[in-house]
């Protein structure tokens, strides 16, 4: 059986790239916001990996992962997060909230498929935050 991948964001663009990029090894199920993806997540469903943008239609910035994050379901799945923000912002926002990597858009999505391997094929959360695009 593939490992599981929820990818949160807005963008249908982005949404697309990373089922196509993911989908060729992992099973990528994709929510537009975090309503969509917390009403999958309700029906108990566990991925090995969350991809989500930091600001979401219909959150506050970071809500979202601020609730993944210090959910006592949900916290030790491991999160990439893409975001447009401030790179600094970013990665300080994400070591707050111990996200395991975060790319800032643009993104290369080979880069991004290595992380995800990565993550995926590591047994424990990765300490510190990796900055990889």
């Amino acid at each position: 059986m593939k490992n599981l991948i929820l990818a949160i964001d807005d963008s249908k663009a982005i949404r697309f790239l990373l089922q196509t990029v993911l989908g060729k090894e992992y099973q990528v199920v994709t929510a537009p916001d975090g309503c969509s993806a917390m009403y999958w997540l309700s029906k108990r469903n566990l991925p090995g990996l969350i991809i989500l943008d930091a600001q979401l239609p219909d959150m506050q910035d970071w809500e979202m992962v601020e609730q993944l994050s210090t959910s006592g379901i949900y916290k030790d799945i491991p999160m990439i997060v893409l975001s447009s923000l401030d790179k600094e912002k970013v990665e300080a926002q994400c070591e707050q909230y111990g996200v395991s990597a975060y790319f800032t858009k643009p993104f290369n999505p080979v880069d991004l498929m290595d992380v995800a391997k990565r993550l995926l094929n590591s047994q424990k959360k990765t300490a510190g935050v990796v900055h990889a695009g």
